[in-house]
């Protein structure tokens, strides 16, 4: 089968071989990869950034669609043909995160999405909505239920409250249409005045544009009546972190979700502490909280934001593209 590789790190090194096609195991399924979506940590990952000692030659990307083929001893749940979201932490059912289920991450510890055919656990899979193409389908497993966990599992975002989402990445743009499902007045930063139209578009009440006000949190409360927000996800980590913190009201809950700008931050806990507010470290969500996503995507005909689908055999354009930092929505590669 073909797979996308690198022997080395960098995008330059990604290149297309040929590998033998894998067969499923007990309680495995062996899936047909039809599309793929890519994320900053697939960046990371690709550049050695994340994990300088990965073994090489290594398969990255964690997230995307596909169709079942065939299927191991002992797999009831699911048959050829069936449509699914590959799970990103392998091992998560149900729950809360264990030493355990923590262990085993898509594109990471196992072979990524960049293939013709993958392994997959059978009992972590979740079925595609069948409102959406393979494409759009791609961008949930991670991005998407990333959003849906922070917003709906973790901090039980209702209506009349007020989310602040900071920037236009998959994640972001993913916050933004599920508050929109909540009825809650929604703030959007974003460096760019010509994204400010296509976040209203997209449901934003107000947008600021964090270039012209970098402490960010004194135009939240100006356009929120003095107020504080209840919800926001930290996207970028080290030079947000505190004006997140300034930007919310007592008993706020922050989803710490990314750490763009660095991993390293330094905050005033005083704030915290008085304030009651509630920081939580958040990656993905388990494949419970994914079919939960996968049925109102369904019922409120949901429609992931996609900036460009590229075919596989541009794949280092497609890279190149998320290095950018430009994209309004998912990156998605056709396989």
């Amino acid at each position: 089968m073909r797979v996308i590789q690198f022997n080395q790190f960098g995008i330059e090194h990604l290149k297309t071989v040929e590998i033998l096609q894998p067969e499923p195991k007990h309680n495995e399924a062996l899936v047909k990869i039809t599309a793929a979506s890519l994320q900053y940590l697939d960046l990371m990952i690709v550049k050695g950034l994340l994990n300088p000692n990965l073994p090489l030659p290594h398969i990255p990307v964690s997230e995307g669609a596909g169709i079942i083929v065939k299927v191991g001893d002992g797999v009831t749940a699911w048959t050829k043909g069936d449509r699914v979201l590959i799970p990103f932490i392998q091992k998560w059912e149900a729950g809360k995160i264990t030493s355990n289920t923590n262990s085993i991450r898509t594109g990471i510890q196992t072979p990524g999405l960049l293939s013709e055919y993958l392994i997959a656990p059978a009992n972590t899979l979740v079925r595609a909505p069948n409102n959406l193409s393979d494409e759009e389908a791609a961008s949930l497993s991670v991005s998407g239920l990333t959003a849906w966990t922070n917003l709906v599992t973790q901090a039980k975002i209702r209506a009349g409250q007020t989310i602040l989402i900071q920037g236009s990445g998959g994640v972001s743009l993913f916050a933004l249409q599920i508050a929109n499902l909540f009825g809650v007045k929604i703030i959007v930063t974003t460096s760019s005045e010509e994204k400010v139209k296509r976040l209203k578009d997209l449901g934003a009440h107000e947008v600021i544009n964090y270039k012209k006000h970098p402490e960010f949190s004194k135009e939240v409360k100006r356009l929120n009546n003095g107020q504080g927000v209840d919800i926001t996800l930290d996207i970028a980590g080290q030079s947000t972190i505190e004006q997140s913190i300034l930007s919310c009201k007592e008993n706020a809950y922050i989803g710490l979700v990314g750490f763009l700008t660095g991993d390293e931050i330094s905050i005033k806990l005083s704030t915290v502490i008085m304030n009651y507010i509630r920081l939580q470290g958040n990656s993905v969500g388990n494949s419970q909280d994914l079919t939960a996503f996968v049925n109102a995507i369904e019922i409120n005909n949901f429609k992931p934001i996609i900036d460009k689908i590229y075919p596989v055999e541009e794949i280092q354009q497609a890279f190149n593209y998320l290095a950018t930092g430009k994209a309004f929505g998912k990156i998605i590669v056709k396989m």
